[in-house]
């Protein structure tokens, strides 16, 4: 086995770290303070090639590993947690775009995602259905060469800043996941109306409901056959736990450099912080913690680019990586006094938006379903 990155993935480590401490962290509270987030930013990483990551070269992509999008989500969350999204919904789009949509929409589309012309969102929550994806009620009747769409999609990213997302609807009246499909929903469409929340953090995600009212899309826009809904988000959710995982660790490993940096310079009665057992061992404690956390996380991706299943590794990864992050950055907050409280530093605003991670994609609970599932097998499982 071999545990370290090749030549080519340590580059574009440090690369993509010098950027995010460079560029990202100097400016990461002003989303907090009102700033809205701009096209400027998305041609940015663009440019970099954080947006087009998963996408084939040939559309304009990279054509990058797994792997290396876990890189870039832990290296960018070093600097700003929440740019994230646009590594984690690029990934998703290639993979529901790039492998479900008809080669028009597949030409159209993916080339301007990775130029960063286009952003693509991701709607499959619901007021009464979160984890329950298969109780989804979003409609999708045909009308000629159009789909027609009613119904309303929850607490979905970049629901006030996309020009597209992606909606799973019910496309007949079998019930469960036997009729749901996906959909390529333009956000500038008539009967398309959003509403985005307040969150406590995670502000530059712009996450909100998408209200639908009879919304006409396209024939071509459907992403797959019908009754391949519910198999296209949970593949996509697979991997893309990991990738949260990793941004939260990323954000969590970020504060501990900067507290270790903090007890080094900082003195009691005579001596450096770092001296004291009873700091010093709460640092080793958590950067274990996360340790363990990311090396989980790149073995689901490590399994998803050998084409092996990974479902249980990025449950565990979805549940580990988020707690123990929130938990090292809640440490650092104690562990850097009252200047850890102030909003002077980052580590509150990077607390609030850990915390929004653990629910997102599947909560704790869920993860642990869905380990749990794994393990004993599905006739055991407590909920269909």
């Amino acid at each position: 086995m071999n545990f370290a990155f090749d030549d080519t993935e340590q580059e574009f480590q440090q690369a993509t770290r010098r950027f995010a401490l460079e560029r990202l962290l100097p400016m990461y509270a002003e989303w907090e303070q009102g700033r809205k987030p701009t096209r400027a930013w998305t041609h940015e990483l663009a440019e970099l090639g954080l947006t087009g990551l998963r996408i084939p070269e040939a559309y304009g992509g990279l054509g990058a590993s797994y792997v290396m999008a876990g890189i870039a989500a832990e290296e960018i969350a070093r600097g700003d947690q929440n740019m994230t999204f646009y590594i984690q919904l690029g990934a998703i789009a290639a993979e529901l775009i790039g492998g479900h949509a008809s080669e028009a929409l597949k030409s159209s589309m993916l080339p301007r995602i990775a130029r960063g012309d286009a952003v693509v969102g991701f709607a499959l929550t619901e007021p009464g259905a979160g984890s329950d994806a298969a109780a989804i009620g979003t409609r999708a009747v045909r009308d000629g060469d159009h789909w027609v769409i009613s119904g309303e999609k929850a607490s979905s990213t970049f629901a006030g800043f996309a020009d597209y997302t992606i909606a799973f609807v019910r496309m007949g009246k079998a019930g469960g996941s036997a009729d749901l499909g996906a959909v390529l929903v333009p956000m500038d469409a008539p009967g398309v109306t959003v509403k985005v929340y307040d969150a406590m953090g995670g502000k530059f995600a712009q996450r909100g409901s998408i209200f639908l009212d009879e919304v006409r899309v396209p024939l071509d826009h459907q992403l797959g056959e019908s009754g391949k809904g519910f198999v296209q988000a949970m593949q996509a959710f697979d991997f893309n736990r990991a990738l949260i995982a990793l941004s939260c660790i990323g954000a969590a490993q970020q504060s501990l450099d900067e507290t270790v940096e903090f007890a080094r310079q900082r003195h009691t009665f005579g001596k450096p912080l770092a001296t004291r057992q009873g700091y010093a061992f709460q640092v080793a404690e958590h950067s274990t913690q996360l340790e363990c956390a990311r090396l989980l996380s790149y073995q689901t991706l490590w399994r998803a680019d050998r084409g092996m299943n990974h479902t249980h590794a990025g449950a565990m990864a979805k549940w580990l990586g988020p707690k123990a992050a929130a938990e090292a950055i809640h440490a650092c907050i104690v562990l850097n006094g009252w200047m850890g409280y102030d909003n002077s530093l980052p580590l509150a605003q990077r607390l609030r938006d850990a915390m929004g991670l653990e629910i997102g994609d599947g909560t704790p609970e869920i993860m642990k379903s869905v380990v749990a599932r794994e393990i004993f097998g599905r006739e055991f499982v407590s909920h269909r």
